[in-house]
């Protein structure tokens, strides 16, 4: 993981349709670009940054996300988001994320990801199932 290093930065964007809007996420009554579809653009965006670096058999997963969604996105328009590491604590990776629409910055926050061994994280998760 010495290839991980503070900043390192990530980019995704997606177009607002009416599958990404408030109303389809049910987390509010206008058709504008919804704070949930933000947050996992934001930690899409995170995700580009580190995860193509890391060893075959790894990933990260997100841990945290704390943001505030600063103005809303009409339908037609384009959403970019910027993750850039700011922190790495052992497997603990610490982004400050950014969106912007194309008119203005519409969100920015803090988002954790920690660094796994895939095969056993799925395990985990099986046994879990299990009960």
């Amino acid at each position: 993981m010495d290839n991980i290093t503070v900043g390192l930065k990530g980019f995704k964007e997606e177009k607002v349709t009416a599958d990404n809007t408030a109303i389809k996420y049910g987390s509010g009554g206008v058709e504008v670009y919804a704070t949930p579809a933000m947050i996992g653009l934001m930690e899409g965006a995170a995700l580009a940054a580190v995860d193509p670096l890391l060893p075959e058999g790894m990933a990260t997963v997100g841990t945290y996300i704390a943001a505030s969604h600063l103005a809303a996105t009409p339908v037609g328009m384009t959403v970019r988001c910027e993750a850039e590491l700011t922190e790495v604590d052992g497997k603990k990776l610490v982004f400050k994320v950014v969106a912007f629409d194309e008119a203005e910055k519409i969100g920015e926050g803090v988002h954790h990801r920690f660094v796994i061994q895939t095969e056993r994280f799925l395990a985990k998760q099986a046994a879990k199932k299990k009960g």
